[in-house]
């Protein structure tokens, strides 16, 4: 009782009204925007500069739902201000990239950039947050290590804290404020003092438990949802082996009241469901090898969305393909990883021309074409990614451009009967 009544005056006394948030891409931004509107003052640290310059002006670098709104109040109330270095703050939020690197290891040099960035910032009684996804050991291990650099006694001092982000592109907003959080401190009292900061802006439950479990608890989510896309992608392989739909096969197995099969698709992107699997299979590559199988499943899953695409196109003299989306799903402006590009490269790589549309994505490794364009003369539509768009086209109309009409909707987004009716031979996975 007397531990619980001390822990209870310590959290008392820590009360956070600044906070310096490092790295203003898809989870930091709208993290920073939300802790601004909730009363808290906000810096907002990016080594771009025209994110920087785009967020004081509160224009939004990023698609998603409702966050202009949000930035451009919380810039006009002056909670929120964006820079290229940090600050003295009571927060510290670490949420920079952790790509895979070419041997399938996590790449922490903008963790590591940033934790010494700080370092000459902390003060006694800070809090440091980890929220970019790492692999198991990283808090404890290269955050914590840095940070004593400060000279100040980590747990007692200076308290580190991983919460995870656990949001998805197109509802981030939402999330950020309704999901469940998990906050793994290297100590009792580091997990206690992020949770009270995660209160003042969440609105799911708090689960504080230690930094390793919380690594684990993000990385097992995203492996999970990929070994189940996995699964799919499987199926609908050896479905159309033996003759048959595999949406067909997957929505009736799941009539079944305990099962639950994911969708397939033309291959998994984002930046962390490609990305997250090979941190499990790094920290443990012999006890991982259904993680790893089913990475190398999905990975694949390009290629043979163009192999299937060239069987479509077979005896077309010099074809033409129209990939319609080049964002990793629907709806978003997020090309990080995304299947097309490998899709893309497959078919440019057999000998097809392709041109790709998106109405959605601003930056991409190829010039992205206008519809018009990209349908004049080609002989299918490749549909990789869902955007609401698509689905206002006139079928004809579009069929009326095209040498052929043949249209593979990886997705089954489009009305199959309509395209049909328009002359189309439509494609499934």
């Amino acid at each position: 009782m007397a531990e619980e009544r001390e822990n209870g005056m310590r959290d008392a006394e820590w009360e956070a009204s600044k906070v310096c948030v490092l790295g203003l891409g898809y989870v930091g931004l709208p993290t920073a925007a939300i802790l601004a509107v909730s009363g808290f003052q906000v810096v907002g640290v990016d080594v771009r500069h025209d994110v920087v310059e785009a967020v004081n002006a509160g224009d939004v670098p990023i698609e998603e739902a409702g966050l202009k709104t949000v930035l451009q109040g919380a810039v006009a109330s002056g909670n929120l201000r964006a820079q290229g270095g940090p600050e003295p703050a009571d927060v510290f939020i670490i949420a920079v990239p952790t790509p895979i690197q070419q041997n399938r290891t996590a790449d922490l040099a903008s963790v590591r950039d940033a934790a010494k960035s700080i370092v000459p910032h902390v003060t006694k009684g800070n809090l440091v947050v980890l929220e970019s996804t790492v692999p198991p050991g990283t808090t404890d291990g290269l955050l914590a290590g840095i940070l004593s650099e400060s000279g100040l006694q980590l747990g007692e001092e200076l308290y580190v804290a991983h919460c995870p982000e656990r949001v998805l592109p197109g509802r981030v907003l939402t999330e950020l404020v309704q999901n469940d959080r998990v906050i793994g401190g290297i100590n009792a009292e580091s997990a206690r003092r992020a949770a009270q900061l995660y209160r003042r802006i969440a609105e799911g439950e708090i689960c504080p438990t230690t930094a390793v479990v919380a690594e684990l608890a993000k990385l097992v989510e995203n492996a999970s949802r990929d070994v189940g896309i996995a699964f799919a992608n499987e199926v609908a392989r050896i479905s159309r082996t033996c003759g048959a739909d595999g949406r067909e096969v997957i929505a009736l197995a799941n009539r079944h009241p305990r099962v639950e099969i994911l969708d397939p698709g033309p291959g998994v992107g984002g930046h962390c469901l490609p990305v997250d699997p090979w941190f499990l299979v790094e920290a443990a590559p012999e006890l991982s090898r259904l993680v790893c199988t089913a990475r190398e499943i999905n990975d694949s899953q390009p290629a043979w969305v163009a192999e299937r695409t060239m069987a479509e196109l077979d005896g077309i003299e010099q074809p033409k393909v129209s990939i319609w989306g080049v964002a990793y799903k629907g709806n978003v402006d997020d090309a990080r990883q995304t299947p097309a590009l490998r899709v893309l490269e497959e078919l440019g790589a057999r000998g097809a021309e392709v041109s790709a549309v998106d109405f959605h994505v601003k930056r991409f490794e190829y010039e992205l074409a206008d519809i018009e364009a990209s349908v004049t003369g080609a002989d299918c539509i490749l549909l990789l990614a869902g955007h609401r768009e698509f689905r206002f086209f006139e079928p004809g109309a579009i069929g009326e451009r095209m040498r052929n009409r043949i249209l593979f909707d990886t997705r089954s987004f489009l009305p199959r009967e309509r395209w049909k009716d328009a002359g189309f031979r439509v494609v499934s996975l």
